[in-house]
């Protein structure tokens, strides 16, 4: 096992037990596995090779001292345990400037499970419950619930044997349910406070916003704008979505090789991260983007490039905690369903909050969220 202490010592190393077997591999393609994890400012990284089925488990707990690691588990295919690794770094540390910039008491987390080319999907069942027994091993150090490659369904299976540290069960197992509405009204209220920036206005109501993905979070998502009169183009990759949007719906599909040269008000990337780079941005024609996917900027460089295109970034972590939230909030909190709505909400004071720094310290907004972030996670 590896442990990795930060200077405040927050995190609860003692509570791991003995009994747990994890095995880390320092050396790997010329020590680049070491590199990163001296590179990473997280606190600990947990790596088990699932023998049965040949994937990989990675558990990273960036930062701890707002409260429990707490992040979601991805499950995929990745080009190997490198990339999975940086995957499940990258994400732990979203989520802990998702958590801290909007004052919320949980510690950033992921789970990666990097799954084989030659993975058999008859054993996806026992590959969860495994991997559900090593949450429940930690005692309490990380708790999950779904992300890309999981659903409510699959943690109902996890808690067979992750039990009580699986958030987002389905309500007939006693669980909350599918976390992406919720996501999809922060990114809403985070809209709203794009608009009022913009257009001194927080309305919708015939603005043009292009939605990147129709699944779990943007689904509804363009509910939620189309009942606020915007005019709303989407892009996908899944036929029956793009069936059901396009030919039902008679919204206006975009071709994936066409979303960055689309005029629009809003870009809302609700896919997969690292769409905004370099090469991207440049023909960026919207006068925002604020959507729910993670980890949007390909580099930290990027939030300096749409800054200077005047192109108004809601930074992904503050906008798309609202599933977070919610589930946390109704599961751990005894929050009411109208409880956990208002909450969310309020995701639109954080990015006001964002953008007024921003605006008035001359810096980009992802700067200024981070100034917000660090300012709880670090400073003492």
């Amino acid at each position: 096992m590896l442990v990795k202490e930060n200077d405040h010592g927050h995190q609860r190393i003692s509570r791991i037990r003995t009994r747990v077997r994890i095995c880390v591999f320092f050396v790997l393609k010329g020590g680049i596995l070491e590199s990163l994890l001296r590179q990473w400012d997280g606190e600990e990284v947990m790596i088990r090779f699932d023998h049965p089925t040949g994937a990989w488990i990675i558990i990273a707990l960036h930062n701890t001292r707002l409260g429990i690691g707490t992040g979601g588990t991805r499950m995929k295919h990745y080009s190997g345990l490198q990339e999975a690794l940086q995957d499940a770094m990258k994400l732990a540390e979203s989520m802990s400037y998702k958590y801290a910039v909007a004052d919320f008491p949980r510690g950033g987390a992921k789970a990666v499970i990097a799954l084989p080319d030659d993975f058999d999907t008859q054993e996806r069942l026992n590959l969860l419950r495994r991997y559900g027994k090593l949450v429940c091993q930690l005692g309490g150090l990380f708790e999950t619930g779904p992300d890309v490659g999981t659903s409510p369904d699959d943690m109902d299976i996890i808690s067979e044997t992750g039990d009580p540290y699986i958030f987002c069960r389905t309500p007939a197992k006693g669980g909350a349910g599918d976390s992406g509405p919720a996501t999809a009204l922060g990114v809403f209220s985070g809209m709203q406070a794009a608009c009022e920036q913009l257009f001194s206005d927080p309305s919708l109501e015939g603005k043009r916003v292009l939605v990147q993905g129709a699944g779990s979070v943007g689904k509804p998502l363009i509910r939620l704008l189309l009942e606020a009169g915007a005019e709303v183009l989407f892009t996908e990759i899944d036929e029956p979505a793009i069936t059901h949007f396009r030919d039902k719906k008679g919204l206006k599909f975009i071709h994936p090789d066409k979303i960055f040269d689309t005029p629009c008000d809003i870009f809302a990337p609700c896919a997969l991260g690292g769409i905004l780079n370099k090469d991207t941005i440049p023909r960026l024609k919207c006068l925002a983007v604020a959507g729910g996917a993670n980890n949007q900027l390909a580099e930290a460089a990027d939030a300096e490039r749409l800054w200077g295109r005047q192109v108004l970034y809601a930074p992904d972590y503050a906008i798309n905690i609202g599933g977070a939230m919610a589930i946390i909030g109704i599961e751990a909190m005894g929050w009411s369903q109208t409880e956990a709505d208002q909450k969310v909400k309020s995701v639109r004071q954080t990015l006001n909050h964002i953008f007024a720094i921003a605006k008035a310290e001359g810096i980009n907004t992802d700067g200024a969220a981070r100034r917000i972030a660090r300012s709880r996670l670090f400073e003492e």
